[in-house]
């Protein structure tokens, strides 16, 4: 290879699968299961869930004539590779964060594939998860061309659609309400007519409860606990349209936000990271039909899945815990998810996890 090591049996091997299966194994940690207003899910106080690491596939045996074909396929392979710079990852090098993924402009028919184990690092706050490929903040969300729809002409969708990712990045990408702040500049955003929302606000942020739990809508964390580990939050998701009631235009958002963080304390340099996926439907109306202010929209629904945010959390703050601190072991009392999956729906996700009190992150 480089000259500078020699290639270990075991990166090797890893090569191997990466050309033909995969990569199996990943860590487990505690996820705090789907949760939408008007209805949370009972959830079960426990210890946090502990770090568990799959056992890697049974490797295929076959007889020596195989073996020696796979080793020549492997080696043109591995040829080919280091010709056209594709090799970068296969050993470890970037964790696979030279291919940055093009954006999703529908849902996935399958979950993104298994990274090799890797611990994240204050230079690398992604290293060894899929959102290593995804994009920084807005760039990771899909937008799709406006066409007239309900009330609105071309050009009126379009600036819905702007605004409506407008109000994700207020909420869940500022890096001020990042660290606690009052969201002001998203709820602005929304309808000051629209008076049970108005109500959920005004409840949310002086006495958060599993009924009015403002990480529901927005990402904070407590300055005093946590702070972001660099200034990237990857994102992965999309954004689409449709006509709603009285020739509304709904703007459904579906998105992924992977947050790292470390500890408060000067020189800590352990990441953790918290995973959370919020579908939310936005309401343009038209004023002609419906009571609104001009520029705003109206919350139709709002759902979450939080992953490393704190199981049993009612404190209106993500609360990660790092892996230093979990009991080796700890589990959930739901099912397993993987957090990185968005080939199921929320609605699909939230019938998963309902009752189930806390389930298992498949990795982090």
């Amino acid at each position: 290879m480089s000259g500078d090591r020699e290639i270990s049996d075991q990166e090797w091997e890893r090569f191997l699968r990466d050309a033909g299966a995969g990569t199996p194994g990943a860590p487990e940690e505690p996820s705090a299961r789907a949760r939408m207003v008007g209805r949370r899910l009972r959830e079960q106080p426990g210890p946090p869930d502990g770090w568990r690491t799959h056992r890697p596939a049974p490797r295929r045996r076959g007889g020596t004539a195989r073996y020696v074909v796979g080793m020549v396929v492997a080696a043109v392979l591995l040829v080919a590779a280091l010709a056209s710079g594709q090799v970068t990852g296969w050993f470890g090098s970037d964790g696979g964060e030279s291919a940055p993924l093009a954006q999703e402009s529908e849902r996935p028919t399958r979950p993104p594939a298994l990274e090799a184990e890797q611990l994240p690092t204050l230079d690398r706050p992604f290293k060894g998860s899929p959102a290593a490929r995804w994009g920084d903040g807005v760039a990771g969300i899909h937008m799709p061309s406006a066409r007239a729809t309900g009330w609105m002409s071309k050009d009126q969708v379009a600036r819905a659609l702007t605004r409506s990712r407008d109000f994700l990045a207020a909420s869940s990408l500022d890096p001020g309400v990042l660290r606690g702040r009052r969201p002001a500049k998203a709820i602005a955003l929304i309808n000051p007519r629209q008076q049970d929302v108005q109500d959920y606000l005004a409840t949310a942020f002086r006495a958060p409860s599993r009924k009015n739990d403002p990480l529901l809508l927005f990402s904070r964390f407590p300055k005093a606990e946590v702070r972001p580990a660099g200034d990237v939050v990857k994102t992965r998701g999309r954004i689409t349209f449709r006509e709603g009631k009285r020739g509304a235009v709904e703007v459904v958002s579906d998105v992924t936000y992977v947050y790292p963080v470390v500890r408060a304390v000067r020189g800590s340099d352990e990441v953790a990271r918290t995973i959370v996926r919020r579908e939310v439907v936005m309401s343009w109306d038209d004023p002609a039909r419906v009571i609104t202010e001009p520029g705003t929209l109206s919350l139709v629904s709002y759902k979450a899945d939080f992953t490393n945010g704190g199981c049993d959390n009612v404190t209106g703050y993500f609360t990660p815990t790092f892996s230093s601190e979990r009991s080796a072991s700890g589990s959930g009392s739901g099912p397993e998810v993987d957090p990185y999956d968005r080939s199921t729906s929320m609605d699909d996700r939230m019938r998963q996890g309902s009752g189930v009190g806390c389930g298992t992150a498949t990795r982090s």
